[in-house]
């Protein structure tokens, strides 16, 4: 069963015929339609196969069909396998990671949001996410931007970063993929002595030569991954030396299945893993998993208050906590999230709740969909 969900997160339920429940998370922001679209076909293509073989049915949908990858596809991917492995350890009584090999560490470092879509105010909700527990944030470094804009447009981003860094805080730079190369390089140089965590998306994902360009002429750690699908679409990222922290999104690459295999992909090359996860609750759990049994890994964001969970109204307001049984699993201290015990995910979701807020969301809301920035001009500028 496939729930659409507020504020933005599509849930999958999978029920075996023993009576064990796997949750999974397929959302993939701004085309949940295309997502509902394709569980159809999962549907249609897995009811009754056998739920312990997840190799063989994660092989089976992502090859079986002609067309493979992509967003749609590995997002829905994504949300059977996840779910798939919730049973997996349900059934064997053990949390995902012992599957994965065991722990390698006892507690994950995380990062939360400040700023929102237009960063201001960024101090006061600095101090807010040092007081929650916090010790790492994470910001988009400007609004639009034009293909080429004025200089004076990327000083407030090295001003917030500054002032940001000045409370004792690590701070990641999201580009978003908002800045052209022209701009990107000049905004990557300002930061550099301020010493951000990393700069993410600092150019568009289809650039990787100007990227891998970018990369070595600063010494600021490069970051991406989250609109990349697959080990393949790494692969010209790892083979430029363009990145040194990979961004898979476990909504959107194939699953535990796929992030586990592509961190131990990039641990190769020296690179980093810091799983994309601006989602729900069954996703940042499915992260964690990989997390907590993965070597390469560094920190992980975490969707708590972030700016896109707005509340719609009292019926539908919705948050990382909303769903879960026991919203205490998910305790920020020290900077650090302790690793999860319970089996499968390691999280229980309320299921009553989640038919409830479905319907609602469903009957009173479309599905969500991000802004469309236009310059002075006219012209679309990227968001």
């Amino acid at each position: 069963q496939v729930f659409r969900v507020p504020p933005r997160w599509v849930f999958v339920r999978v029920e075996t015929s023993d009576g064990i429940i796997g949750w999974g998370e397929g959302t993939l922001e701004g085309h949940t339609e295309a997502i509902e679209g394709a569980y159809h076909d999962l549907i249609e293509r897995f009811v009754g196969w056998d739920a312990d073989n997840i190799q063989d049915i994660w092989q089976t949908a992502y090859r079986g069909r002609f067309y493979r990858g992509g967003p749609v596809l590995m997002s829905a991917l994504s949300g059977l396998d996840i779910a798939l492995w919730d049973i997996k350890g349900k059934k064997l009584g053990v949390p995902v990671w012992q599957l994965l090999g065991g722990k390698v560490r006892d507690r994950i470092r995380v990062y939360g949001w400040i700023g929102g879509d237009s960063p201001s105010d960024v101090v006061a909700a600095a101090e807010t996410r040092k007081k929650q527990g916090f010790n790492a944030v994470k910001m988009n470094g400007t609004e639009a931007v034009a293909w080429i804009d004025s200089p004076t447009v990327l000083e407030d981003a090295v001003m917030r970063v500054k002032e940001v860094r000045a409370l004792g805080l690590d701070v990641g730079v999201d580009f978003h993929g908002r800045l052209h190369k022209g701009m990107a390089k000049q905004l990557a140089k300002l930061l550099e002595p301020h010493q951000p965590l990393f700069i993410e998306e600092p150019l568009l994902p289809t650039q990787p030569e100007e990227i891998a360009d970018l990369s070595r002429s600063v010494s600021t750690p490069i970051a991406l991954g989250e609109r990349l699908y697959t080990r393949s679409d790494f692969r010209p990222y790892l083979e430029r030396r363009a990145i040194d922290i990979a961004q898979p999104d476990v909504s959107h690459c194939g699953g535990i299945s796929e992030l586990h295999r592509i961190a131990s992909m990039t641990e190769t090359y020296d690179v980093a893993l810091a799983p994309h996860c601006p989602l729900g609750p069954i996703a940042l759990a499915a992260c964690m998993q990989v997390a907590i049994s993965a070597p390469n890994f560094v920190i992980q964001e975490m969707s708590w208050e972030i700016h896109y969970n707005v509340s719609l109204d009292a019926e539908c307001g919705a948050d990382l906590h909303t769903f879960m049984v026991d919203p205490n699993i998910f305790k920020v201290e020290n900077g650090h999230v302790a690793a999860l015990q319970g089996p499968g995910i390691g999280i229980d979701i309320n299921e009553q709740l989640v038919r409830e807020m479905s319907t609602r969301y469903v009957e009173k809301y479309r599905a969500w969909r991000n802004p469309a920035w236009r310059g002075e001009d006219g012209s679309l500028r990227e968001w």
